[in-house]
C-alpha cells in the first residue's frame, strides 16, 4: 500500500453546541488539514496522484470554510461545527473529488492547535 498526503490551513470561527464551557462562545482557529490518500498500486507516472493537483482539490475544499463563521453554513447549521465533523466533511468531499482515481482517502486529520487533533477515516 502506498500513501501521500498534504496539509493546508485556513482560519474560521466558530462556537459549539450542546456544549458547556468556553468553546460554547464565538471565537475561532487557525485549523491545519492534512489530507492521506492511500492506494494499492501507482499510475502510469509511478505517483499515487500528482501533488499538485491534490493541492488544488483540496484548497477548493477549504474555501467552503477559509474566514468564515462555520455555523452560518448549511453544513454546520445541522452538524455541530466541531474538529471531528470538519475531518468528516473534507473526507466525504475529497472521497468525491478522487473517485475517478484509482485511490482512496485513508483520513483526514485536523488540527485546531498544535497539540489538540481530529481524525476522520472510514
Amino acid at each position: 500500500m502506498f500513501e501521500i498526503s498534504v496539509m493546508m490551513d485556513f482560519s474560521a470561527a466558530h462556537n459549539l453546541r450542546d456544549y458547556k464551557g468556553k468553546c460554547e462562545k464565538l471565537h475561532g482557529h487557525n485549523w491545519q488539514v492534512e489530507v492521506v490518500l492511500a492506494a494499492e498500486a501507482l499510475d502510469k507516472g509511478a505517483m499515487i496522484m500528482d501533488f499538485t493537483l491534490l493541492k488544488k482539490k483540496l484548497k477548493q475544499i477549504l474555501k467552503y470554510f477559509d474566514h468564515s463563521y462555520l455555523n452560518e453554513s448549511d453544513y454546520f447549521r445541522k452538524n455541530n461545527p466541531t474538529s471531528e465533523n470538519i475531518a468528516k466533511f473534507i473526507f466525504e468531499r475529497m472521497a468525491k473529488q478522487v473517485k475517478r482515481y484509482k485511490c482512496k482517502v485513508a483520513r483526514v486529520n485536523v488540527w485546531e492547535t498544535p497539540r489538540s487533533k481530529a481524525v476522520y477515516y472510514e
